[in-house]
């Protein structure tokens, strides 16, 4: 399949190319140098307010929305490469406004949310003003079946009472956040796909508890962080609740789609730059007389990362295409291809590189290890793969069971006649 991009999207591919060669790769030792003093763990670098000023000046700025008069207008598929292209570092997506949990966040609110939910929360998260959290995951169920959300939503008069206890809410220890989108319970007794709404919390809301930064193999993941939260008693106005009672998984859907292109052509990209880092670190390492590139298992590693980056970015391709053309629902069976692929792809790749830049590659020294925690995270993230594998195998065997059935009692027949 042949994707052929428009002028306005290889201009933009461009600009963003030059943008991060200039300004962000340069940039990310001065970001981690600044927090890695503890006083200034949960404080936002300069440098990363100074590149979004410089992205937003030259027109690199909202490109995940494809609505128009909030975005850039452009399709999945056209969005696709340049979500590649600021994947390729941990810091670059934020640069441009397009970092998760800000970019789903937005869409909800541009796609369900009231203007007066607009007004208040989606124009500053457009200008880069504030940053959003997304509260789902619950530590004492399986969230991975969001059927078992207990965080519990109730209407008293003219306000909902919120409790409950959530973890890794994306975002929510960013000095920053302002808003949380939070997923819970409104009615027990609906049927299981309506039980759960979704329902707009700030920040400061009395009763939200911060309780802790959760830590990604041993890292806080700060300024940005995954946050414990206790709601006790948390009230606020009937008016937060998000497109009504008992629709938080329709709007989940509505979310998750777009969010999985993004994070697997983030994934993309930064796979694609490990492959690089990894071309380089072999033709400049000597050992035992010649340089690492001449030695066999080292050019096996290079050509198989090479397959496989590729294999999942057609694929990706592929999906936010029929997105575009058929609708999220769809696509659904690519969606959840790429869901799978894409994480253990770039995992595989990146500890490849590691492999090949020695103890290098798994200190801070290089972009590596922080991309392979990346990597390995969003393998939970939006789902597990066991989740997705479940759901795309129900489709093929409902796609492929009944043809199999008929074929092989055709095959029968056959045998018998013959007989």
């Amino acid at each position: 399949m042949d994707f052929d991009y428009s002028d306005k999207v290889k201009q933009l591919r461009d600009k963003l190319t030059a943008f991060m060669d200039a300004y962000v790769y340069p940039a990310e030792q001065d970001y981690f140098a600044h927090i890695a003093p503890e006083s200034r763990r949960w404080t936002i670098p300069p440098i990363m307010e100074e590149l979004k000023q410089k992205a937003r000046a030259e027109g690199l700025w909202n490109l995940f929305l494809p609505d128009s008069e909030y975005g850039a207008g452009l399709s999945n598929l056209e969005y696709a490469p340049l979500a590649e292209i600021m994947g390729r570092s941990v810091i670059g997506a934020e640069v441009f406004n397009c970092n998760a949990p800000d970019t789903g966040n937005m869409e909800v609110l541009v796609r369900y949310g009231t203007e007066a939910q607009k007004k208040t929360w989606l124009e500053p998260l457009l200008e880069g003003k504030i940053r959003s959290g997304f509260a789902m995951t619950e530590p004492d169920v399986a969230s991975s079946d969001a059927t078992n959300i207990q965080c519990a939503i109730t209407r008293e008069g003219d306000e909902y009472v919120i409790n409950g206890r959530k973890w890794w809410t994306s975002g929510a220890m960013d000095p920053r956040c302002k808003i949380l989108i939070l997923m819970g319970k409104t009615n027990p007794e609906a049927d299981i796909h309506h039980q759960q709404s979704m329902i707009l919390v700030p920040m400061d809301t009395a009763g939200v508890k911060v309780l802790r930064p959760l830590h990604v193999f041993g890292d806080d993941d700060a300024p940005h962080g995954h946050a414990e939260i206790l709601f006790e008693n948390v009230r606020v106005p009937v008016e937060n609740i998000l497109l009504g009672e008992g629709r938080g998984f329709e709007i989940a859907q509505g979310r998750l789609g777009p969010g999985r292109i993004h994070h697997c052509m983030r994934l993309i990209g930064v796979a694609q730059r490990a492959l690089e880092a990894m071309c380089v670190r072999a033709e400049d390492r000597v050992a035992f007389g010649k340089p690492l590139s001449a030695q066999g298992s080292v050019r096996e590693d290079i050509a198989r990362s090479r397959c496989e980056i590729e294999q999942a970015r057609l694929l990706t391709l592929k999906a936010a295409d029929k997105m575009d053309k058929a609708g999220n629902k769809a696509a659904r069976d690519l969606i959840a291809m790429i869901k799978i692929v894409a994480p253990k792809m770039a995992q595989n790749v990146i500890d490849r590189a590691i492999q090949i830049h020695g103890g290098g590659g798994v200190c801070q020294d290089f972009f590596l290890a922080r991309a392979f925690a990346y990597a390995r995270t969003l393998r939970l993230a939006d789902g597990p793969d066991q989740v997705h594998m479940a759901a795309l195998a129900k489709q093929v065997l409902r796609e492929y069971a009944p043809a199999k059935d008929i074929l092989l009692k055709n095959m029968l027949l056959s045998v018998w006649r013959k007989a």
